[in-house]
């Protein structure tokens, strides 16, 4: 497939707005780390949250969600639809928690919520775990998506792709800090979401795939349609939608979807001008994320069964693409080589903007654990504002670099995530606890991570080995978390909790109210002002509320899409009465707090 001279203008269009955005940034963001990593902490919520769904707007996400279509159908979409309730937990429980702890990275909160060498390892060890071994796994799954692209619609051959990606990304990155990330973002999602739609529309109604009556009606689409799964074989239901929405969400650690909030999530909460920015920011996000961004995927998947119903096909096709990376993912990119000139070139500039908006926000946000968390704290705590934002940019670089490097390495975007949900398997529940618990303890969180990993290695590498029996995707999920849950459970009571002092003081400093902190707000002296707000129920019940709201506005979009209209119109009016629901709760929980007699 080749561009046009129309369609690499648009290509370089983009490139240049970008880096201009980007370099236009980097006049405040050198000016300290709090500049460069978190812009100052003076962010509008809308920005904040189109940069956080810009960030899970990637180039490998269409491609996951087309591989989980072709092998799964829709419904399949429920390994990652059902973060929504993790999301909403974030947006109503634990935002304002976040600004008000004040902390410059989530890792920073180690050393407020425990205290003395368990502290400081976990935030040392965790810095270069998480902000290096997965950051660079996530950005590598990203690359591997821009390689498939790239080798289908511009024929262009990996090293070639990373080359140019890696070298743009990383220059307004490391030039404009998280202020320039923030603002492309904006562009970028502009520009993703714009190529997508129209892609859709333009794909469905290509002659092989005859308009939406054409695509809904195909005898090989018609199995694939179910929002929800039919309950008459638990081997489909039970991974595909229980396991999810029952266990999965609470109880796994995914970067970006964390129980509790955390990680880039975090980091754009913690740049927020205020609590309720910070609230707003997270609420925007999961709307899109969940609701709105889908359906464009989901057609265009379906409509790749029809014109590649195998993988054969789809080699056939593009002969030139490595056959370590022909799998059901490479459908997305397949299709979009229909595109006419000009539209091509727009999708192109959209994926390009998919792809580098989520590699620059891990780059910032990897950066400022390996900066803040690791450097500034353990190897040089003297180093001037002017040399840590320089090691910024120094491990940005190198980030990249580990980065491209591995997605060599990979072959499809469905073995990565769920790589990494099983070694996240069991830990979720503690980062949700960790906030309302005051027994949870740094030995918990380290047992819960090394336990989560030992046992994702040993279900991947050892288990069938041994000569026992295999087990499903979802069995060794449950497994994982169970044996990991139990352990983190047991050394939690086998050890001491934090010291009081720091207890009292992580209590007074984010005020997280409920009966689990009872026992800490007994020791404070007459007089401290812990006031927590009091509405925790309320707090739930809005998440709840809002996860059905979501929910209905995913559902009513498809029931439409598949001229289902009873059921669009049943869907959209839950959603409508969600979103009024949601406003009086907003308003109830913004009411001031009665003062403490």
């Amino acid at each position: 497939m080749q561009l046009t001279s129309l369609d690499w203008i648009i290509v370089f269009l983009f490139f240049a707005i970008t880096l201009a955005i980007g370099l236009w940034a980097s006049r405040d963001s050198g000016k300290s780390t709090s500049e460069f990593f978190l812009s100052g902490r003076n962010m509008p919520w809308w920005l904040l949250g189109v940069s956080m769904v810009a960030t899970t707007f990637s180039a490998d996400t269409p491609n996951l969600v087309t591989d989980i279509v072709r092998k799964q159908g829709v419904a399949g979409n429920w390994a990652w639809w059902a973060f929504l309730l993790t999301g909403m937990l974030t947006v109503f429980v634990y935002a304002r928690l976040w600004r008000r702890s004040g902390v410059m990275t989530d890792l920073e909160f180690y050393e407020l919520r425990y205290a003395g060498a368990p502290a400081r390892f976990l935030r040392q060890f965790r810095a270069i775990y998480l902000g290096v071994f997965f950051n660079v796994m996530i950005m590598a799954t990203v690359c591997l998506a821009g390689i498939k692209i790239a080798g289908v619609l511009l024929d262009i051959n990996p090293l070639t792709t990373l080359a140019l990606v890696s070298i743009v990304t990383v220059i307004y990155s490391a030039s404009g800090g998280l202020k320039g990330v923030i603002l492309t973002d904006f562009v970028q999602f502009t520009f993703a979401m714009i190529g997508a739609v129209w892609a859709a529309v333009v794909i469905i109604n290509l002659p092989e795939v005859g308009g939406l009556d054409g695509l809904l009606s195909h005898p090989e689409v018609t199995s694939q349609l179910d929002l929800i799964p039919a309950f008459d074989n638990p081997e489909v239901y039970v991974p595909l939608f229980v396991v999810p929405i029952a266990v999965q969400w609470w109880s796994v650690w995914y970067p970006g979807a964390e129980p509790g909030g955390g990680g880039y999530v975090a980091q754009r909460m913690l740049a927020a001008k205020n609590e309720n920015h910070a609230v707003g920011a997270t609420l925007l996000f999961n709307v899109f994320h969940y609701a709105l961004r889908p359906w464009p995927w989901i057609l265009i998947a379906l409509a790749s069964i029809i014109i590649f119903p195998d993988l054969d096909s789809i080699a056939a096709a593009f002969p030139n693409v490595p056959a370590n990376v022909v799998n059901d993912d490479l459908a997305y990119p397949a299709m979009l080589s229909f595109l006419p000139t000009g539209l091509l070139g727009l999708v192109v500039a959209s994926l390009i903007a998919a792809l580098m908006s989520t590699l620059s926000t891990h780059l910032n946000w990897g950066s400022s654990y390996v900066v803040h968390d690791w450097y500034h704290r353990f190897v040089e705590p003297d180093a001037s504002e002017d040399r840590l934002v320089l090691i910024g940019r120094i491990s940005t670089v190198a980030l990249m670099i580990m980065a491209a490097l591995f997605a060599l390495a990979l072959s499809n975007a469905l073995e990565a995530f769920a790589i990494l949900l099983q070694i996240g398997a069991g830990t979720g529940l503690i980062f949700i606890l960790r906030w309302f618990w005051w027994r949870i303890n740094a030995y918990t969180e380290v047992a819960g991570m090394f336990i989560s990993f030992a046992v994702a290695l040993f279900l991947q590498f050892a288990w069938t080995p041994l000569g026992l029996p295999e087990l499903a995707g979802h069995e060794q999920l449950l497994l994982g978390i169970a044996i990991t849950t139990v352990g983190w459970l047991a050394v939690t009571f086998l050890t001491r909790p934090t010291d009081m002092a720091t207890l009292q003081n992580f209590y007074t400093t984010t005020r997280p109210g409920g009966p689990g902190w009872d026992p800490v707000v007994a020791t404070l002296p007459a007089g401290t002002d812990a006031q927590a707000d009091g509405q925790l129920p309320l707090r739930i019940l809005a998440m709840l509320v809002g996860a059905v709201t979501v929910y209905s506005i995913l559902f009513a979009t498809g029931f439409y899409l598949y001229a289902n209209l009873t059921a669009a119109v049943i869907a959209a009016l839950v959603a409508a009465v969600g979103i009024a629901a949601l406003l009086l709760i907003w308003k109830n929980l913004n009411r001031p707090a009665p003062l403490r007699e």
